[in-house]
């Protein structure tokens, strides 16, 4: 009569939760897994784009975890992302194919100029973030695009690219931390940020390493006086504080709407036609002092 003994159905949430505590990553990159291909059968290919990548990111950080996964998984999860990557309607592919095209207008210093700007708004948030822990590196943001920029106009002292090669590495190495899996901070006006939602948009700790790593290479081309064509600037760096993984994850029907990502595209379209038509060095460095003071997520 008063259901003794029932248990309640645990929701994704909590299955999730539960499994993060536990640190068994193959169940938990399983239920991601399940979670993206319910999604994309259903349509909604927001949140397959999230639950998949999500799941490919920790079987594809572990030899170990990717081995009890299995083949099955990993190779129908492959194709469903090589699938949502061919959707044009999708926020996350629109928006990078939108910034390549207008990239093909710009110069390379100028490309490069118009990613640090997005990367400065990721300072505050970097910043809380390296409270986490083996997630320290985060913190070194700040002092990263002061460097990057003075760097785009006299060559740094060794020292401080040695500083920013350490970072590089750094950021690379995040991922497959539990903190990349499991830490989260309290977001203003909002539900948690994980630091998982940093995987959205490829991956805003890849494309920040892929951002320092080209920007290392410029640097030692330009000190041996020669040209890499390794060194092309990450594109991918001027969408990195969309963050709509996190706008997903707590409830947005259309990200198009929501007023955080509203705001960001403003800003990044903004910084286009700065960087194309009227770049001045002292006005950019004007604009990434006051970037950094943003809290992109309020």
């Amino acid at each position: 009569m008063f259901g003794f003994g029932k248990k309640e159905a645990k929701t994704p949430e909590d299955r999730l939760a539960e499994l993060q505590k536990k640190k068994d990553w193959a169940s938990l990159a399983r239920a991601y897994y399940e979670l993206g291909t319910a999604a994309m059968d259903q349509g909604d290919l927001n949140h397959a784009q999230l639950w998949l990548h999500r799941a490919d990111t920790i079987y594809s950080a572990s030899d170990a975890v990717y081995d009890k996964v299995g083949d099955k998984l990993v190779d129908d999860c492959s194709d469903r992302i090589g699938t949502l990557e061919g959707e044009d309607g999708l926020f996350y592919n629109a928006i990078l194919a939108e910034i390549e095209e207008k990239a093909e207008e710009l110069n390379d210093v100028q490309d490069r100029v118009w990613g640090l700007l997005s990367i400065a708004r990721l300072v505050k948030l970097g910043e809380r973030l390296s409270k986490l822990p083996g997630c320290e590196a985060l913190g070194e943001l700040d002092w990263a695009v002061d460097m990057m920029f003075r760097s785009l106009q006299t060559l740094p002292p060794a020292e401080e690219y040695q500083r920013l090669m350490d970072l590089c590495n750094a950021l690379y190495e995040l991922n497959g931390k539990p903190a990349y899996y499991t830490g989260e901070i309290q977001a203003p006006g909002g539900a948690p940020f994980q630091m998982f939602d940093w995987n959205g948009m490829f991956g805003v700790e890849q494309v920040l390493n892929g951002y320092t790593d080209s920007h290392l290479r410029l640097l030692s081309a330009q000190s041996q006086e020669v040209i890499d064509p390794t060194a092309a600037p990450e594109l991918d760096a001027v969408a990195c504080a969309l963050l709509p993984d996190y706008y997903v994850r707590t409830g947005a029907e259309d990200l198009n709407e929501v007023p955080q990502i509203k705001a960001e595209l403003a800003r990044i379209w903004s910084d286009y036609e700065f960087v194309r038509d009227r770049f001045t060095w002292e006005e950019a460095a004007e604009k990434i002092a006051a970037y950094k003071q943003l809290d992109i997520l309020a």
